[in-house]
């Protein structure tokens, strides 16, 4: 599970990034709104914690932006005070949950663990065509064959699956899979589409990873013969 944190004070941010990585969750934080509101576009993070006291972007424009633009991801609004105005225009927004600060960290880790189950509640086994990923073993079936992937396989699999046949860029899919702060370049991503390839042609799939020339991937649905 990925947290985006956006806030322009590095004490909040550095100390709710902390208590977050104790509990082995990967966070990433940025410290402006309109930078973090791109980042949050993305679609590669499972929650986002955002403080309401930013200067250049007002917190619930971003936080309506984002439900506009359809980002389903949970979204933990920071407080300094919680007046019922705040909460009303928060709810109008989108916002999930708020912390009011100074708040206790029990309180943030079960607020982020009870968004978190949420989101492994809703999720589906994604599939395209005659093509399934199997969550539990990590396996790429068509029903009758299946193939076992590798953990990055699985991820970039997972990636093209739910976009299905909208392009995915080669720059979100190594955010994603790899990390931003990760060495790995656009050539990793390459070859691990062609392992990929091998694998749907393995087991009878009619999916086609087809490249987009200087944009990224998108799935195919391969008509029968």
């Amino acid at each position: 599970m990925r947290i985006l944190i956006i806030s322009e004070n590095k004490a909040l941010a550095g100390g709710i990034e902390q208590q977050l990585q104790i509990k082995n969750l990967e966070t990433e934080t940025v410290y402006s709104g309109e930078i973090g509101e791109e980042y949050a576009e993305l679609g590669i993070y499972d929650l986002l914690i955002l403080d309401a006291d930013l200067s250049e972007r007002n917190a619930f424009e971003i936080a309506r932006s984002l439900r506009i633009k359809h980002c389903r991801m949970p979204i933990v609004l920071v407080l300094q005070k919680c007046e019922t105005e705040d909460r009303i225009k928060g709810l109008k927004s989108g916002v999930d949950y708020f912390l009011l600060q100074p708040y206790d960290v029990r309180e943030l880790l079960a607020c982020v663990d009870a968004l978190l189950q949420r989101i492994t509640d809703q999720v589906e086994e994604p599939f395209y065509g005659n093509t399934r990923l199997i969550l539990p073993s990590g396996k790429l079936s068509t029903g009758d064959q299946s193939v076992r992937l590798s953990a990055k396989e699985f991820e970039v699999m997972r990636l093209l699956l739910q976009a299905k046949d909208r392009l995915l860029s080669k720059e979100v899919i190594l955010a994603r899979v790899w990390g931003y702060d990760s060495n790995a370049v656009e050539n990793h991503v390459e070859v691990y589409v062609g392992f990929l390839r091998k694998k749907l042609r393995s087991i009878g799939s009619n999916l086609e990873i087809k490249a987009v020339r200087r944009m990224g991937y998108t799935l195919e649905i391969r008509e029968e013969d």
